[in-house]
């Protein structure tokens, strides 16, 4: 049994990766993206198709309706649960995603305290009437780690990070754990990054892409089924401008470009978030990569 962990910030190529790997090792992939549960979104996240899957079982994909909220507890139960299970069937597995959040709550043991309504509501409120910017710059002073890691335009995620630091009367972010409590201390954890002027081109090409695919078409179409209640998936980048846009807020051209922009910042975040991760091999999107991870891997074992 052998298990991979594929991180880094978005459009580095960890899904290609991951399909690689997999197929060389008979393994299944669970993916690790917050916004691929949600069924719908699939041109916006860059979700695989049925039909790009080469064949490899992909588990926690569509598992979410649009109106439905995703949370970190939930998806640590749902993920531990399918590893747990394949490796007990002697199978390997490939953890494929960006969400920073969601891969620690797989390899390290999180703690989650318990939520507190009325401090949640008051906060909620509070978000309500001084608007995400304030709130987050509020997150800011009193966690800067969790402000890096969540961006502001995710008002539910620093709602909850808010509510935590009051509850516990410490960071958010002392609840995440150190490495040596790891419950797959065996993990392999592999990073891909790239060069920033490259990596800008190729969020730009695949946001272009994107809108030519017609992900303003499936913005329109997932109105009915409620996105606009959903806290989680009407924030998800592309989704949140072309609503604005479908609002009448700004135009089409401003809201591509808006994305674009806003999916730069996401990637610094991420960048900085998985930098923290000493266990990560970092590595440069190269031909036959796969080959050469396997090869040092099965070298060392």
């Amino acid at each position: 049994m052998t298990l991979f962990v594929i991180v880094g910030a978005t459009a580095t190529g960890k899904s290609e990766l991951a399909l690689d790997i997999a197929e060389r090792i008979d393994g299944e992939i669970i993916n690790a993206d917050s916004m691929q549960l949600y069924r719908g979104m699939d041109i916006g996240t860059a979700k695989l198709s049925p039909g790009e899957r080469r064949g490899i079982t992909h588990h926690l994909i569509d598992t979410l309706n649009v109106n439905e909220e995703s949370s970190v507890a939930a998806y640590q139960e749902s993920a531990r649960s399918i590893i747990d299970r394949l490796i007990s069937e002697g199978k390997s597995v490939v953890v494929v995603g960006g969400t920073g959040l969601y891969i620690k709550a797989i390899l390290d043991d999180l703690n989650f305290p318990e939520t507190n309504p009325e401090v949640r509501k008051r906060i909620s409120d509070e978000a309500e009437r001084l608007g995400a910017e304030i709130m987050h710059q509020r997150l800011s002073k009193l966690d800067p780690a969790a402000a890096v890691a969540i961006p502001k335009e995710n008002v539910r995620r620093v709602v909850r990070a808010l509510e935590v630091i009051e509850i516990t009367g410490r960071p958010f972010t002392a609840h995440l754990p150190r490495a040596s409590e790891s419950r797959y201390p065996s993990a392999r954890q592999i990073g891909l990054v790239m060069n920033r002027e490259n990596l800008r081109e190729r969020i730009d090409r695949r946001v272009d892409h994107m809108w030519e695919r017609g992900l303003v078409d499936e913005v329109k179409a997932l109105i009915p089924q409620g996105i606009r209640e959903g806290k989680t998936a009407q924030a998800a980048l592309g989704y949140s401008q072309i609503l604005t846009f479908l609002d009448g807020e700004i135009a089409e051209g401003e809201a591509k470009e808006e994305t674009k922009r806003a999916t730069r910042q996401y990637a610094r975040r991420q960048e900085t978030w998985f930098s923290r991760d000493e266990r990560i091999q970092w590595v440069k999107p190269e031909k036959n990569l796969a080959s050469t991870i396997l090869s040092t891997t099965m070298g060392s074992s």
